[in-house]
This record gives structure tokens, C-alpha cells and sequence, in this order.
């Protein structure tokens, strides 16, 4: 036996309000997670401070190491100086515009930083950059 309510029926009602908040939250939650997100791709170096130092990493840059002895890493893979000159030519070909940073130890002998520089420049890479800390202030 069925027994009538009182109240009158009422359609069931979806609110949309706290989804909309809690799709707000979620999506701020990922933009800052991304935003601090960084791709490291040398060799970990003690690098050298600087006061106007900025971060303007590119995925497409190629990233250069020298260690305190001298080793040279194209993106954490060993490399000689010749391979070096041929991996930047052949990018050079596919994108002029490619850009390339150096990192080295602050340990590392000036004249092998020149030496990598040179290297580079030869190469035909235009868009030469050496990676930096911010120096403490």
C-alpha cells in the first residue's frame, strides 16, 4: 500500500556551484604545479652567481656541460669536441634560429670554456648563452 506525502513531489536538482569551485581549485592547483616545473638538461655543475641572472630555458636549446676536468655533455650524454661540432651543425641545418646554452663548473679552467665557445660559434650557432645562478643577495 502505497501512502501519499504531504509535500508536494520535487524534481531532483543537480547543483552545479561547488563543481564550478572545486574545477576552479583543481585547475589553479595544476597551473601552479606547471609554472614551477623546469627541465634540467645538463650535467649537474657547480655553476657561477650572477646578479642579473634570468631563466630563458627553450625546449628546443641544446644544452652544453663542462665539468670541473674539462669533459664535455650534450644534454648529460658525453661528448668530444668534434661530435660536438657535427650534433650542432646538423642542428643548425634543421632550425637556424637554434640556441644554445653553456653551463660549467666554476672550477672549470677559463680557457676550456673559450675553447667550447669557440667550438659553437663554429658550428654556425648564432644564439650562444653561458647558464648562471642567481647570485645571492
Amino acid at each position: 500500500m502505497k501512502i501519499p506525502s504531504p509535500l508536494p513531489p520535487r524534481r531532483a536538482r543537480l547543483e552545479i556551484v561547488p563543481l564550478i569551485d572545486i574545477m576552479f581549485f583543481l585547475l589553479a592547483s595544476f597551473m601552479l604545479v606547471s609554472v614551477t616545473l623546469h627541465k634540467n638538461h645538463c650535467m649537474p655543475v657547480n655553476l657561477e652567481g650572477a646578479a642579473t641572472a634570468q631563466s630563458e630555458l627553450k625546449p628546443d636549446a641544446v644544452t652544453i656541460s663542462v665539468d670541473r676536468a674539462g669533459q664535455v655533455f650534450v644534454d648529460r650524454q658525453a661528448s668530444t669536441l668534434p661530435d660536438l661540432r657535427s650534433l650542432l651543425a646538423s642542428r643548425v641545418k634543421a632550425n637556424a634560429g637554434v640556441a644554445v646554452y653553456i653551463a660549467g663548473d666554476a672550477d672549470t679552467p677559463h680557457g676550456r670554456m673559450i675553447d667550447v665557445l669557440d667550438f659553437v660559434r663554429s658550428a654556425g650557432v648564432q644564439k650562444v648563452a653561458f647558464t648562471v645562478k642567481a647570485a645571492a643577495r
